[in-house]
C-alpha cells in the first residue's frame, strides 16, 4: 500500500511539474514573441470562430507555414491562408479567387455564405494552413495565457510544491527526532 501511495505521489508531482513548466514556457514564449510562437518556420494559431467548420473546428489549434519565402510563394484558389485584416484581426480563410497577379486574394470562410468584404493584400498574409489541426487545444492555450489561466496553472502548482516541500521537511524532522530518541534510549540502557 505504501508503494502505491508513493507512486501516486511521484505521479502527481510529475504532472504538476510538467504543467508548471509547460505553462511557463507557453506564457513566456507567447508574451516575448508578441503571441507569434514560431517553431521551424511554423506558427501555432488558435481558432476562435466557426467560419472554417467543419474543416477547422472552433477551439482547435492549427499550424501555419510562415516560411521566410512566403511573400514569394504563389497562393492559388483553394489554399487556406492566415492573414491580418485592416482592423488588425487575425483570420484564417480559404482563397476563392486570385487578383492582380497574386497581389490580392478574395477569401471566404467555408461555413460563411458570402466572400469576405475586403480583398486580402499579399503583405497581410502571415502564412498558409498546413492541414494540421488539433481539436480543443486552443481552448486550453487561450485559458493558459489569460490572467486566470496563469494564476491557476502557475500559482496553484507552485503553492502545491511549497506545501509539499514543507510536508517533506516536517516528515524528515519527525524521522530525525524519532531516530535521535531511539539512539538516546539505546545509550541509556
Amino acid at each position: 500500500m505504501k508503494a502505491i501511495l508513493k507512486a501516486i505521489n511521484y505521479l502527481v508531482t510529475a504532472i504538476l511539474l510538467i504543467t508548471l513548466l509547460l505553462t511557463l514556457y507557453l506564457v513566456i514564449s507567447s508574451k516575448t514573441s508578441g503571441e507569434n510562437m514560431n517553431l521551424f518556420g511554423y506558427q501555432i494559431k488558435t481558432v476562435l470562430s466557426g467560419s472554417m467548420e467543419p474543416d477547422i473546428e472552433t477551439g482547435s489549434i492549427i499550424f501555419i507555414n510562415v516560411d521566410a519565402d512566403a511573400d514569394k510563394k504563389q497562393f492559388e484558389a483553394g489554399d487556406v491562408i492566415t492573414f491580418i485584416t485592416e482592423e488588425n484581426v487575425l483570420v484564417t480563410h480559404r482563397i476563392i479567387d486570385v487578383k492582380n497577379r497574386g497581389e490580392q486574394f478574395i477569401t471566404k470562410g467555408d461555413a460563411n455564405d458570402a466572400a469576405d468584404l475586403e480583398p486580402v493584400r499579399m503583405e497581410n498574409v502571415i502564412g498558409k494552413y498546413t492541414g494540421v489541426m488539433i481539436p480543443y487545444v486552443g481552448y486550453v492555450m487561450n485559458f493558459a495565457t489569460s490572467k486566470e489561466g496563469v494564476a491557476l496553472l502557475l500559482i496553484v502548482p507552485g503553492v502545491f510544491f511549497i506545501i509539499r516541500a514543507f510536508v517533506i521537511v516536517w516528515q524528515v524532522a519527525q524521522h530525525v527526532g524519532r531516530t535521535k530518541e531511539q539512539v538516546d534510549k539505546s545509550n541509556i540502557t
